[in-house]
């Protein structure tokens, strides 16, 4: 007769930790789907024109197929990164792609620009489970003193989205149609989903009550705000309908701001910005944002309506700007350890807002493409610059279980910055009687585009109050240990 003993009970703190995959399974499962939505932003830029074509499509709608995904992104993200602290990281992260995957396929039906705009709206929400979760992920499973070799291939992943966007975009819709840049999404999302829960770990943060009050203050806020400049030129900035949703989107902004100093479990902890690392890299984030891609907005346009090239043409001619950032951000992320963040970044930012000077002061009818190549090299080199050194610098002194937030909160920053700069700009370039034909288009473009880079030299002496250093980093290591 045998006798069965039942073990012991594990305690606790003797379970076996999670399996750590691979670093390159981490990295690319939590890289792919980023790159998914990077590079859809990107071909929905340059597929604008055409959908004034075939969709008939206003110059408002046209910035509403980019405003409507960024402000639905920046309405849900600080919701997405508190669920995923809740819930599990990679289960949110799972269900983002699933949703982004849903919305490509109605923006791929959709027959006019509000069928559009919404579908693009579904996407943004997806996007929120995706790009603050996928750093957090990625930051979570590898090893600290990986950290940033990973941080800087993230970052080129993203450099690759900007790089090969406009790309995909012009080569797809000279071979086939606009619709087949969103189907191009949805084998990505199919086969991301399946790895990433295969490969990354379901990490969550503090088991808090959700902040569902924080989340039903802050997406009203951005969107009233965004909505009265984008209707501030038809409608007058001194008429009562943008009048009032100005005064009541900065009172949802400030009942936001009121309610997580007070909040138990609030979706953006005010405590964060306490870290200077933090607060600062948020600051020059929202200016990168806003410059850049309001610029870009305008410029890739500019290629179509006054060179008169093709989707294709002009994603060719942007490619000494879009291909830097793929070859610069992770030598950047790698340099960041030995130089500091605080160095990388303001060169970054200098090079992008004189690049922006520059192609305001050469834009005309006749300018020569020749005549854009060196301000488009700079642009993307500084850009590169920026994107790695930002996501080290966000986290550097913060412990792991704010990672999610930090990087929920940096990402909310930089969407808004992105739909007040593509409104802004492109409210001045109507102010300055600017259509979709040619000598209109390039008067009323250099007044945005100066804009964008003044903006840009805004955040460069705003980063100037980064830490500085070298060892900036090797004590976020040792804080940040999982």
């Amino acid at each position: 007769m045998t006798t069965t003993l039942d073990p012991a009970p594990v305690q606790p703190s003797q379970r076996a930790a999670p399996r750590q995959r691979a670093f390159g399974l981490v990295v690319a499962a939590a890289s792919v789907p980023m790159f998914m939505a990077t590079l859809d932003n990107l071909v929905m830029t340059n597929a604008l024109p055409v959908l004034h074509r075939d969709l008939g499509a206003s110059v408002e709608e046209l910035q509403w197929f980019v405003n409507a995904y960024t402000l639905a992104f920046a309405g849900a993200i600080l919701l997405a990164s508190a669920l995923g602290d809740r819930f599990g990281r990679r289960t949110v992260f799972a269900i983002g792609i699933a949703v982004f995957g849903i919305g490509s396929v109605l923006a791929a039906v959709s027959t006019d620009p509000s069928q559009l705009i919404v579908a693009r709206a579904v996407q943004g929400l997806g996007g929120a489970g995706i790009f603050p979760l996928s750093l957090a992920l990625l930051s979570g499973g590898v090893a600290p003193e990986r950290r940033p070799l990973a941080i800087g291939i993230w970052g080129g992943v993203s450099g690759l989205g900007v790089a090969v966007g406009p790309l995909v975009g012009g080569a797809i819709m000279e071979g086939w149609n606009w619709q087949a840049i969103f189907w191009l999404n949805v084998p990505i999302a199919i086969l991301a989903i399946p790895f990433a829960l295969w490969a990354l770990r379901n990490d969550r943060g503090a088991g808090v009550r959700l902040d569902l009050i924080g989340a039903v203050m802050i997406a009203p806020s951005v969107v009233l705000l965004v909505h009265a400049i984008v209707r501030g030129n038809d409608d007058g900035w001194g008429s009562f309908g943008v009048i009032a949703e100005l005064v009541a989107g900065l009172a949802f902004l400030a009942g936001f701001v009121a309610w997580q100093a007070r909040a138990s479990a609030p979706l953006m902890p005010l405590r964060l910005f306490r870290d200077r690392s933090f607060t600062v890299t948020n600051i020059a984030g929202f200016g990168f944002s806003f410059g850049t891609f309001g610029a870009i907005f305008l410029l890739i346009q500019y290629m179509q309506v006054v060179q008169g090239a093709s989707p294709w043409e002009a994603a060719v001619r942007t490619t000494p700007w879009t291909l830097a950032p793929m070859v610069i951000a992770p030598l950047a992320g790698l340099l960041a350890p030995r130089v500091g963040t605080r160095l990388l970044m303001v060169v970054g930012l200098v090079m992008q807002a004189t690049a922006l000077i520059w192609l305001a002061a050469i834009l005309g009818l006749d300018t020569p493409y020749a005549a854009m190549v060196a301000p488009f090299v700079i642009a993307g080199v500084g850009m590169g610059l920026v994107f790695a050194p930002s996501a080290t610098a966000l986290l550097a002194t913060l412990g792991i279980v704010d990672h999610a937030k930090a990087s929920g909160v940096n990402s909310t920053v930089r969407e808004i910055g992105l739909a007040l700069g593509t409104a802004v700009l492109t409210a001045i370039f109507l102010g300055a009687g600017g259509e979709l034909v040619p000598d209109l288009y390039v008067e009323a473009a250099r007044p945005a585009v100066f804009v964008g880079g003044i903006v840009l030299v805004i955040s460069a002496i705003a980063a100037l109050w980064l830490p500085s250093g070298r060892g900036l980093e090797s004590h976020a290591r040792g804080r940040n240990t999982p």
